[in-house]
C-alpha cells in the first residue's frame, strides 16, 4: 500500500500515484517494458495472483521489476507529508525522504523505545510502558539467557568431545610414526621434521613477554610450582614430547653455561637478557625461551628445545 493522499500538502501529480491502490507511491518499482510504476507491496501482491501489468496486461514477473527513474524518486522526495503519529499529537510536516528518520525520533511515536524508570532499566516501546512489569520481564529475560547458556554449554561439550577425539587420533598417528621411525630411517626424518614443525607452531601461538626483573628468577622451583607450570604448558597446547624436557630445563643444573650460575646470570650476561625472545606461559608468572625463536643467541645461552624460566615477578 502507498501513502494516504490526504496526508500530503498541496496537490500531488497523478504520475506519482499507484494505479493499484490510488495512493502516493511507496518504495516504487516499475514494469520493464511499459514502465508503469507501482508501490512495491502492491505490485508484488498483484503478481502473486496474476503475472501481468495491471494497466496494460503485458506479461511480467516479480524478477523483471526494476527501480523507477531518478527523476521520479526526486519528485517523490520533495513532497511534504504529515507525520504518521498525527493521531497521537504530532503536528510535524516533513519531506517524504525525511519521514523515516523523523519517525525514529518522534516523541509522539507510540513504538519509540524508552528506558523503564521503575528499576529494571529495560528498553520497551512507549505504548507498552504502562503494562510493563519489571519482575515478569526480568524473569523472561533470565529464562531466555538461561536457555542460551544451556545451548552454549551443550555446544561447548560437543566441541570439547570432538577436540578430544582429534587429539586422540593425532596421538595415535604420532605413536604410529614413532614406531615406523624405529624401523625406517626415511620415516624417522619425516617424523622428526613433523615434531619440529609442531614445536614451532606452538611457540608462535604464545604471546610475547618482556622480562623486567631477571633477578627474580627462581632457579630451583619446588614440586608444586613445577606441577602448576607443567599443567599450564599442557593446556596451552605444548607438544607432549617436549614437556618433560622443558620442565627438566627449568632447573639451573640443566641451564647452558651462560646461565648456569648466579654470577653469570646477574653480572656477566645480564646485558644479554633483553636480546631473548620470550613467550609467556598462559596465566602464570613464567616464560619459555624457545631455541626456535632465538637462533640469533649464542649457543652458550640456549638449550634445545628451550628453557622454562620461572619468575616470581617481573613479567609484562
Amino acid at each position: 500500500m502507498g501513502f494516504d493522499l490526504t496526508r500530503f500538502q498541496g496537490e500531488v501529480d497523478e504520475e506519482l500515484l499507484c494505479p493499484i491502490c490510488s495512493e502516493v507511491l511507496e518504495e516504487p518499482l516499475q514494469a520493464p517494458s511499459c514502465e508503469h510504476a507501482f508501490c512495491s507491496g502492491c505490485i508484488n501482491e498483484w503478481l502473486s495472483r496474476q503475472q501481468t501489468c495491471p494497466v496494460d496486461r503485458q506479461p511480467i514477473t516479480s524478477s523483471q521489476l526494476k527501480s523507477v527513474p531518478r527523476i521520479l524518486r526526486s519528485l517523490l522526495s520533495k513532497l511534504y507529508i504529515s507525520c504518521d503519529n498525527k493521531p497521537h499529537g504530532c503536528t510535524s510536516i516533513v519531506k517524504l525522504d525525511a519521514l523515516t528518520s523523523h519517525l525514529e525520533e518522534c516523541e509522539f511515536n507510540p513504538k519509540r523505545p524508552v528506558p523503564c524508570e521503575q528499576g529494571c532499566g529495560l528498553i520497551v516501546p512507549k505504548d507498552e510502558l504502562k503494562e510493563h512489569n519489571c519482575l515478569r520481564e526480568l524473569r523472561s529475560l533470565i529464562q531466555n539467557q538461561s536457555g542460551k547458556i544451556a545451548e552454549l554449554q551443550q555446544e561447548f561439550a560437543e566441541n570439547k568431545y570432538q577436540l578430544n577425539e582429534q587429539k586422540r587420533e593425532i596421538q595415535l598417528l604420532k605413536d604410529f610414526m614413532r614406531a615406523m621411525r624405529i624401523s625406517n630411517p626415511q620415516m624417522r626424518a619425516i617424523a622428526d621434521q613433523m615434531e619440529q614443525d609442531e614445536v614451532v607452531r606452538w611457540a608462535s601461538s604464545l604471546a610475547r613477554a618482556r622480562v623486567t626483573r631477571w633477578g627474580g628468577m627462581i632457579s630451583t622451583p619446588d614440586a608444586m610450582l613445577q606441577a602448576v607450570i607443567r599443567r599450564s604448558l599442557s593446556e596451552s597446547g605444548c607438544p607432549p614430547h617436549i614437556i618433560d624436557q622443558l620442565m627438566e630445563n627449568a632447573h639451573e643444573r640443566r641451564w647452558p653455561p651462560g646461565l648456569s650460575t648466579l654470577e653469570t646470570r646477574q653480572v656477566m650476561n645480564r646485558r644479554h637478557y633483553e636480546s631473548y625472545i620470550c613467550k609467556r606461559v598462559p596465566g602464570k608468572q613464567a616464560v619459555v625461551v624457545m631455541a626456535c625463536d632465538n637462533r640469533h643467541m649464542n649457543d652458550d645461552m640456549l638449550l634445545d628445545p628451550g628453557l622454562v624460566m620461572i619468575f616470581a615477578h617481573g613479567i609484562e
